[in-house]
């Protein structure tokens, strides 16, 4: 039963050679594979893919590898090869889909507040592109150039999915050592990241609103199969 399927292990041996070569070759890996603002030049369709298997740093793999192993085990046992895949793909491009439409906002907004200052829409993107920037155009600048990568929405995907199978298993946050089950330790997770990624009181580089996409992805679809699942049993 905790035999870790081929499957599982082929997807963290991915993230790891990508994260290798990222070090090794870290503008060339990001500018092609972690997901760009769709307006940037940057952008390629298949960094909606190809994001999931980038990550920043060590304690940024090591924490999705572990979740993936840890939760994923248990999930495929009961799926199967082909729905865990179908689930931890969907729920990466429910992160994605979310986290850049927020940004898509929070960009159409700043690029209306510049230009109700006279400033051109052809010149706001000239200076986009040319990298410069100034205290003005910083959150425009931000949100244009900040890619985003990591496992992390396909991981709350798969957390969401724990919660639904498992309850009442105990979880533990780092920074509170205290065991919590799942069926209230994940929602209070996602919210905390619907709060962080709403008000933005943190300054900090996690893509909380990705979270939160990859997790409601995984909530529909475990919603429906649960439902398929009763109507075909019973």
């Amino acid at each position: 039963m905790n035999r870790t399927p081929d499957t599982i292990k082929h997807l963290i041996i991915i993230n790891i050679i990508m994260f290798l070569a990222t070090q090794m070759m870290p503008m060339q890996m990001i500018n092609i594979f972690a997901m760009h603002f769709p307006l940037n030049p940057l952008f390629k369709i298949w960094q909606v893919f190809t994001h999931m298997f980038m990550h920043a740093n060590l304690m940024h793999i090591a924490f999705n590898m572990y979740a993936l192993w840890a939760f994923g085990i248990p999930l495929y046992h009961i799926w199967g090869e082909k729905k865990f895949l179908i689930f931890y793909f969907a729920s990466g491009l429910g992160a994605v889909l979310l986290y850049s439409g927020v940004q898509y906002y929070s960009f159409n907004q700043e690029l209306h507040q510049l230009m109700s200052h006279d400033i051109p829409k052809d010149q706001i993107f000239q200076i986009l592109n040319s990298g410069k920037t100034n205290a003005v155009f910083q959150n425009i600048t931000d949100i244009y150039h900040s890619p985003s990568l990591g496992a992390s929405g396909a991981i709350y995907g798969l957390l969401v999915a724990f919660a639904f199978y498992f309850p009442n298993a105990e979880l533990m946050l780092m920074f509170i050592p205290y065991p919590i089950k799942a069926k209230y330790f994940v929602p209070l997770l996602v919210l905390s990241d619907v709060f962080f990624g709403i008000t933005n009181v943190i300054n900090s580089p996690i893509a909380h609103m990705a979270h939160v996409g990859g997790a409601l992805v995984g909530f529909i679809l475990m919603k429906m199969w649960r439902k398929h699942d009763f109507e075909r049993w019973y």
